[in-house]
């Protein structure tokens, strides 16, 4: 049981969505950890909030991490936003990706929530994903 990936799993999905080509292809550059101050891009992919619980044993460390990751948009509709939206599921569907800490075992979408935000004027879609992760360095 450890929270000792969670580092190792943010920056290897930052990572990967940053060069994922499907997804620079929408959005470009505009992947974030943390949002940036001044003028944003229309569209633009934020990782979200996680939790982790512990699923190791005596055997060895590990952790289910749920995680977040959001595509924000002030274009109208939902359409733009729900292929951005795809395009981050299919960069995240069967992969796993290198960690500098452990490994993933499994990763895969669980849920969505498509919403307006700031009064109308924007779209955003809360993508929420689970990664299974073992660490081998407390076995």
């Amino acid at each position: 049981m450890t929270y000792a990936l969670a580092g190792a799993l943010q920056g290897a999905l930052y990572n990967l969505l940053q060069s994922d080509a499907g997804v620079t292809a929408l959005v470009g550059d505009a992947v974030y950890d943390a949002v940036p101050d001044g003028t944003l891009a229309e569209t633009y992919v934020r990782l979200g909030s996680e939790q982790a619980m512990g699923i190791g044993d005596r055997l060895g460390g590990g952790a289910e991490h749920r995680f977040g990751v959001s595509v924000i948009t002030t274009a109208p509709g939902f359409a733009h936003a729900k292929k951005v939206a795809a395009a981050v599921c299919d960069a995240l569907r069967d992969v796993r990706p290198t960690l500098s800490r452990g490994r993933v075992v499994d990763l895969y979408f669980h849920s969505a929530k498509a919403r307006r935000t700031e009064g109308g004027k924007a779209r955003q879609i809360d993508l929420q994903f689970r990664a299974l992760l073992a660490d081998e360095q407390s076995a």
